[in-house]
């Protein structure tokens, strides 16, 4: 009987010494973390060693310290940040007008079969054509100023988020829907606790996609058409071919869309904790 009392009822992740649980799950994580370091690590090593070799001649590429050089002195003479954060705020205007327009033109257009009809086929040829290939037309209309970014990179970001999110209403479980008129909800309660609820996988898949775009096009109009950013500093490295600039630019940008990428992740879990777990 004493035996039956002490004894913790455990999950299948789960394992006890005495009162204290230990979560196997935990371990699993650090693992994959280890895992996606594996090919930075290599590539990093392999550039160092090439360089101290002397295979790879600095005008080709150059070594690691030299990068991590440019690097630090662009943060500390200020320069990398001023250009971080201009880009930063031209993502951050474009993506969020493209979004949310396109979160709610996803949701109409996943509700309404008669909208989805008319639209459609003209919205799929239009997403055919590269971002860029919007640019002459954009300029012409607003010139080069930074309504021709904003406008470009939300264009980039609204394409992913409609075709995400109006995939997701369309795949929300018939029987949500059937529980939703049981309960006599109105459209608004069945829109915001059944049909959104069950596209956030979507639409998040979406928002990814779209903040994805949004950088890629960032870099591309600011090699075109800017004085500042990031894309103009790698613009500018590569006609002075300091090589060291161009990569620097190039990993604060990728470093910055990991951590936007990883906060997306986060607050998408957080919005799915109503989720039942599946077994693994």
């Amino acid at each position: 009987m004493a035996a039956g009392l002490s004894a913790t009822q455990t999950g299948p992740g789960d394992s006890t010494v005495g009162a204290a649980p230990v979560r196997r799950g935990n371990f699993p994580a650090a693992g994959i973390l280890l895992l996606g370091l594996v090919v930075p690590l290599g590539l990093l090593t392999a550039w160092t060693v090439a360089a101290l070799l002397g295979h790879l001649p600095e005008q080709i590429l150059p070594p690691p310290w030299i990068v991590l050089d440019t690097l630090l002195d662009g943060i500390q003479d200020g320069s990398l940040l001023s250009s971080t954060m201009t880009s930063l705020e031209r993502v951050a205007e474009g993506f969020a007008a493209g979004a949310a327009v396109g979160l709610v033109f996803g949701t109409a257009v996943g509700l309404s079969k008669t909208l989805r009809e008319f639209v459609d086929p003209l919205f799929l040829a239009l997403s055919q054509v590269p971002t860029l290939g919007w640019m002459p037309i954009v300029i012409l209309i607003v010139g080069i100023d930074e309504g021709l970014k904003i406008i470009v990179i939300g264009w980039s970001a609204f394409i992913p988020v409609v075709l995400n999110t109006s995939q997701g209403v369309r795949d929300v479980p018939e029987a949500y829907v059937e529980l939703g008129r049981v309960l006599s909800f109105s459209r608004w309660s069945k829109l915001t606790m059944i049909v959104l609820p069950s596209a956030v996988p979507s639409i998040f898949t979406g928002l990814r996609e779209g903040l994805a775009n949004g950088w890629q096009t960032l870099v591309a109009v600011e090699l075109i058409a800017s004085f500042e950013g990031l894309g103009y500093l790698m613009a500018y490295g590569r006609q002075l071919f300091q090589l060291e600039l161009v990569l620097s630019a190039m990993i604060v940008v990728g470093l910055i869309g990991l951590v936007i990428h990883g906060l997306l992740t986060l607050v998408e879990n957080r919005l799915q904790r109503w989720r039942p777990e599946t077994s693994r």
